[in-house]
């Protein structure tokens, strides 16, 4: 199981470095299907995961290649840190399906947007 954990770090690394998401996406439905852990559990271990240093590496060769905004990414970065604190907080009261439904939707709303988006 270890090296299944492994890869799919992996492989949602490679992919989060190409196309710049949040590894969060996919790792949160693969530990919910792969490993059978219910929405809350695999949200916290998803944010866990993606931590500070996650990130530093892949962000590292985009600022190399100048395509990275050092004030906007720590601008972001602030309001994120605020933003994510608060809502932990009022995701632990909300029921799992519905914090799946929630994640679920979100999902496809920026997936559509994104496909007819000229």
């Amino acid at each position: 199981m270890t090296w299944l954990i492994l890869l799919l770090g992996a492989v949602v690394g490679a992919f989060s470095g190409v196309v710049g998401i949040g590894g969060g996406i996919l790792f949160v439905p693969a530990l919910v299907w792969m490993l059978g852990m219910d929405q809350h559990r695999a949200q916290g271990t998803s944010l866990g995961a993606l931590l500070a240093p996650v990130g530093l590496f892949a962000f590292w060769e985009y600022y190399r290649a100048g395509n990275a905004d050092i004030r906007v990414a720590a601008l972001l970065a602030a309001g994120f840190a605020v933003g994510a604190y608060f809502g932990a907080v009022w995701a632990q009261a909300i029921p799992d399906v519905y914090l799946r439904r929630i994640f679920a939707a979100s999902l496809i709303i920026v997936g559509v947007h994104m496909f007819f988006q000229r």
